[in-house]
């Protein structure tokens, strides 16, 4: 019978087998839920990964007929590793409901044991990943500055970096109070804050002179401001970027709010207790500001427009 040409064994491989050839062919690769013992990429090799794609890039383009993309092209170029950490992030929320979970349902077993330990090294090596793309992200952001003279900001959302407020996990509690701790410190820097307000102008130095001088009396300070995508406020925002202030951004909810939303923004801003309101004229938005500071005995600062 088996001499028979039209007789073929079976050739079906056992899923033990796929996993024995896998490893193989490329060694161990551990799978996305389970800790990966390997480390991140070098910072330095990050970088020069970073500037040889942006380099390929503006030779690639530049003086040809695609020069006029090419700035949209390298902001996509910085926004792919922004989403890249942002997906690691949202894993890292789902890690840390994953641990508080565990918690509740430790019952001194070893299994429940092993299975917390497990979600604390996943969680470790979502924070380091999350790091190396965060890493990779500034980079490209700093050389879209140098190419564009535009600072990089994403369409929508926070560009925060954790690399300096994480720590060792030791355990549980410990993973999640840290993680905790470095949401918090990153949405609320630390330093004296500064409010700003303003309407719509394009005297950008007037702003800037102003915005300087308080920054020499505080060195640490937190410009806090409307979050508007064009005139004082705008200019404040670009100020801030370039001297390498922390800021927050209140933008207005008007979903939430409607009509009132600038002025519940203006509460949002006081709540936050700054040491002083600089006000560039505008309109009654920036005078409800004003009269809510003064009654909280919070100082207030005028500016008049350049020539007035």
């Amino acid at each position: 019978m088996f001499a028979q040409d039209s007789f073929e064994p079976d050739h079906t491989i056992s899923p033990t087998g796929h996993i024995i050839e896998d490893m193989q062919l490329y060694g161990y690769r551990p799978a996305e839920g389970e800790a990966d013992p390997r480390p991140t990429p070098e910072d330095q090799a990050i970088q020069s990964a970073v500037s040889d794609i942006f380099d390929a890039l503006i030779s690639t383009m530049a003086d040809t007929s695609l020069d006029f993309d090419l700035d949209e092209i390298l902001w996509s170029t910085v926004n792919t590793f922004h989403r890249a950490a942002e997906r690691i992030e949202r894993k890292l929320d789902d890690n840390e409901q994953a641990q508080k979970r565990l918690q509740r349902e430790q019952d001194g077993s070893e299994v429940k044991s092993v299975q917390l330990e497990s979600l604390i090294g996943i969680g470790g090596n979502l924070i380091e990943r999350r790091e190396s793309l965060e890493l990779f992200r500034e980079t490209a952001a700093d050389i879209f500055l140098r190419v564009t003279g535009t600072h990089w900001a994403p369409r929508s959302g926070s560009r925060t970096n954790h690399r300096h407020l994480t720590a060792a996990m030791i355990d549980s509690r410990d993973f999640l109070a840290a993680k905790k701790i470095a949401e918090t410190e990153m949405l609320v820097p630390p330093g004296p804050k500064v409010a700003f307000s303003g309407g719509d102008t394009t005297d950008h130095r007037t702003i800037w002179d102003r915005l300087d001088q308080i920054r020499a009396k505080h060195p640490d300070m937190v410009l806090m401001h409307g979050g508007s995508p064009k005139g004082a406020e705008r200019i404040a925002a670009t100020w801030a970027s370039n001297r390498k202030v922390p800021q927050v951004a209140f933008k207005p909810d008007w979903t939430k709010h409607a009509k009132a939303a600038p002025f519940k923004r203006n509460d949002q801003m006081l709540d936050c207790l700054p040491i002083g309101v600089i006000i560039f004229p505008g309109t009654g938005i920036q005078e409800n500001l004003a009269d809510k500071a003064r009654k909280m005995g919070i100082p207030v600062y005028r500016m008049a427009k350049s020539g007035a």
